[in-house]
């Protein structure tokens, strides 16, 4: 589907801007839906990754509701649709992600998907040790070596936050079937920098995220998928910490 389809689905409709604001619609939709849209080589289901994740992440969920049908016909599936959302607790909390649940149900149902989906875990949750070994696992492979003992560092009164940060986290989330390591880094990567105001796990993220393949180049286009969405503030924070992270991981 092409993206000034998009636009349309969007925003016309009973209630939408498009009937009551058409100004504002034509303004948005040309900026995000063609010259936004246009820009970089990310390919169309990864833009649409980009754009779940960060509105996910700035809390948008009925512009996730109005943006979910067109994502899934730019190739984004019903397994990834919803792999963005769960992993998108860890990021954001279940307070904030709540709402994403009934929207991607909804969407999902109206388009005839059965639910519930086929079980995307690889790990059994009830087994803590192993949720830990492979979400240490994951953190390792993604930000190096440092991190093997991590979760078993730290005070006695936070040692606990860090071992949930393998165990659940990592091991909860980025083990799951459904979207690739580097796929997960890269929707964290928006999860963050969309609800602003954690830029040093946000520079952790984008260094991490170019040490499993998305390099520079890839963070910068998911980004700029992004303003249209978040802002130019959120937007030009993460840009710097791209830039430093790029900087960092060049001075070995």
């Amino acid at each position: 589907m092409a993206d000034k389809d998009s636009m349309h689905a969007i925003f016309h409709g009973p209630d939408c801007a498009g009937e009551l604001d058409p100004e504002f619609a034509r303004l948005f939709a040309d900026f995000a839906f063609g010259e936004v849209a246009d820009h970089g080589s990310l390919d169309a289901r990864t833009r649409a990754m980009a754009v779940c994740s960060c509105l996910l992440g700035c809390q948008g969920a009925e512009a996730f509701r109005a943006y979910l049908p067109q994502a899934l016909g730019m190739g984004l599936t019903p397994v990834e649709a919803k792999e963005l959302v769960y992993q998108a607790v860890a990021y954001l909390g279940l307070g904030r992600v709540f709402p994403f649940f009934k929207a991607c149900n909804e969407v999902l149902a109206a388009r005839g998907v059965e639910l519930p989906l086929p079980a995307q875990g690889t790990v059994d949750p009830g087994d803590r040790q192993a949720c830990r070994e492979a979400g240490t696992g994951a953190q390792v492979e993604i930000f190096g070596e440092g991190m093997r003992e991590f979760w078993n560092s730290g005070s006695r009164q936070t040692v606990h936050l860090r071992r949930w940060l393998a165990s659940w986290c990592f091991g909860g989330f980025y083990t799951r079937k459904g979207l690739t390591l580097a796929e997960r880094e890269l929707a964290t990567f928006c999860f963050i920098a969309a609800q602003g105001g954690c830029e040093s796990q946000l520079a952790s993220h984008a260094k991490g995220n170019m040490q499993v393949g998305n390099g520079e180049g890839v963070l910068v286009d998911a980004i700029t998928q992004c303003l249209p969405w978040i802002g130019y503030p959120r937007t030009l924070n993460a840009l710097k910490c791209i830039k430093d992270a790029a900087r960092s991981l060049a001075a070995g």
